[in-house]
């Protein structure tokens, strides 16, 4: 099927340099010191960087040695209720000039939220699914994931455990030959229809319902202010999909499902080119899908086994006419809502 000229040409757009973080799956594998108790105690909506030291480790993939940098506890949800809060990450761009942090300037660090193994494996499926949406589109966020030993200088305790860092709005922007839009309120129908069918039809497949393009809720919207590409609304956090299943996942109070296991569909009515166009594209990629997942470094052979059983469900249903018809073309939202 051909691609809609507007997806081609962010297609083309995105196919420019990737950045060193972000050329390559191999995790990156360092230590990072600070004071984390109280770093991890700045939850207040006034919070303050805290001085840190990031020390590259062999087989990171840059030269060893360390560089300074400044931490910021983040976050909404995960804030509030991980112990382990996720972590942005000021990097001084003259000294990671030469390191796999080039052209790094801000990033966001997605922490394994709870001491448990299972916090741990859910940080790494959903790192997958990251992955899974870049086998679909470029037009995505870029992830890198890493081996971190997080070491407490005022107390010597050190734990060690995966994370990832995610591509910043500005990159992806930057990337996709186009600007980040701060401005809020901006419905679904804006946008350009078929990257947003995309977008609500992978999140059927992830089983996610935790997201929204008018709230801006798990949404990072990049316009292209010449006029002739429109808007994208670009999916991040995944941590509430039926795939990763989380135990404090649930889903939003005003859908009839039960559990995040269950999927619905919360994409806006398009006409029917633009579904099965959608559709057709998370079809096609799904050998690059499954590769994508069985490829995580780490990711337990029982889980990446349960994500892709997930993930058949999905695929059974959309080669079902009658099944395709009632859950997704039949329940999508009417545009004028």
């Amino acid at each position: 099927m051909p691609v809609p000229l507007v997806m081609a040409v962010f297609l083309a757009a995105a196919s420019a340099q990737t950045p060193p973080l972000f050329q390559t799956g191999e995790p990156l594998v360092f230590e990072l010191r600070t004071d984390l108790r109280a770093l991890f105690r700045d939850r207040s909506a006034t919070r303050i960087e805290y001085p840190g030291t990031l020390r590259f480790s062999a087989g990171s993939g840059v030269d060893t040695g360390s560089v300074k940098v400044q931490l910021r506890t983040r976050g909404i949800f995960r804030l509030k209720l991980c112990p382990f809060p996720p972590i942005r990450v000021d990097l001084p761009a003259r000294r990671v000039a030469h390191t796999s942090f080039a052209g790094q300037d801000k990033l966001k660090l997605v922490t394994h939220c709870r001491s448990d193994r299972s916090s741990e494996r859910n940080l790494l499926k959903e790192y997958a699914l990251y992955r899974a949406f870049n086998a679909v589109t470029d037009s995505s966020f870029r992830v890198r994931l890493a081996h971190i030993t997080y070491v407490d200088t005022t107390r010597a305790d050190t734990v060690t455990r995966y994370g990832f860092f995610i591509e910043s709005d500005e990159a992806l922007a930057q990337r996709l030959g186009t600007v980040v839009l701060a401005r809020d309120n901006v419905h679904d129908a804006t946008t350009d229809p078929s990257y947003i069918t995309l977008v609500a039809v992978f999140q059927y497949l992830i089983g996610n319902t935790d997201w929204s393009v008018w709230g801006r809720h798990n949404i990072a919207i990049v316009h292209d202010t010449t006029g002739s590409r429109g808007m994208l609304a670009v999916p991040y956090d995944f941590d509430f999909s039926g795939a990763v299943n989380a135990p404090y996942a649930v889903p939003p109070e005003q859908l009839p499902i039960a559990s995040v296991r269950e999927r619905w569909y919360r994409g806006f009515c398009q006409p029917d080119t633009v579904l099965s166009g959608a559709i057709a594209r998370v079809r096609a990629a799904k050998d690059s899908i499954y590769a994508a997942v069985r490829a995580v470094p780490g990711l337990p052979e029982g889980d990446a086994k349960n994500l892709l059983g997930y993930f058949d469900g999905f695929f059974r249903e959309i080669d079902d006419r009658g099944t395709l018809q009632r859950d997704l073309a039949r329940r999508c939202r009417p545009l004028s809502q």
